[in-house]
């Protein structure tokens, strides 16, 4: 299992992105995962100004990889989640180590108040094109997990108690929720 964390803004935002890594520290341990560094993004196909075409990148359709991963992956268009989570599904990374392709099994999105709703529309729309992905959305500002999985929603999660994945990863952010 790999997990992808990149840059965050906000000392809550990285109180949050830390609090996620931190709560999986035993799988770290039990190298059952590994974690990519900061400048990693998942691409995609489409254009994010045409947001009926985008769409993230199945690997396990791909012919080729090789070719995939030599002269596909680095003209794709990317985004930057806050934490990208793959267990089960495959991945391809480019020669950089830079852009990652696939369907993660998770993904979360930890969003402040000022992060503008065509952003986040666009996002959850990528997110959705794989009917095999986890995806949590939080504001900075509420205790609420906004959950889905592909384009069905899910009940939403509460900060204030474990969250566990639909595949059983468990995170215990409660020392992080708003009181």
């Amino acid at each position: 299992m790999d997990i992808y964390m990149p840059m965050s803004t906000t000392e809550e935002h990285n109180e949050l992105v830390s609090g996620l890594i931190t709560s999986v520290g035993d799988l770290v341990r039990k190298r059952a995962i590994r974690i990519l560094h900061e400048q990693r993004s998942l691409v995609h196909w489409g254009k994010r100004t045409e947001p009926e075409s985008i769409r993230l990148v199945d690997v396990a359709a791909l012919e080729d990889r090789d070719d995939f991963r030599d002269f596909v992956l680095p003209e794709l268009e990317f985004v930057q989640p806050d934490f990208i989570l793959f267990k089960n599904n495959p991945r391809i990374q480019d020669m950089a180590k830079v852009r990652t392709a696939g369907c993660p099994d998770l993904i979360i999105e930890i969003w402040s108040k000022s992060k503008d709703q065509l952003h986040r529309e666009i996002r959850k729309k990528l997110y959705s094109t794989s009917p095999i992905v986890e995806h949590w959305y939080m504001l900075q500002s509420s205790n609420e997990v906004e959950c889905y999985y592909g384009k069905d929603r899910l009940e939403s999660k509460d900060l204030r108690r474990l969250l566990i994945t639909r595949d059983g990863i468990e995170f215990d952010l409660r020392y992080l929720a708003i009181q």
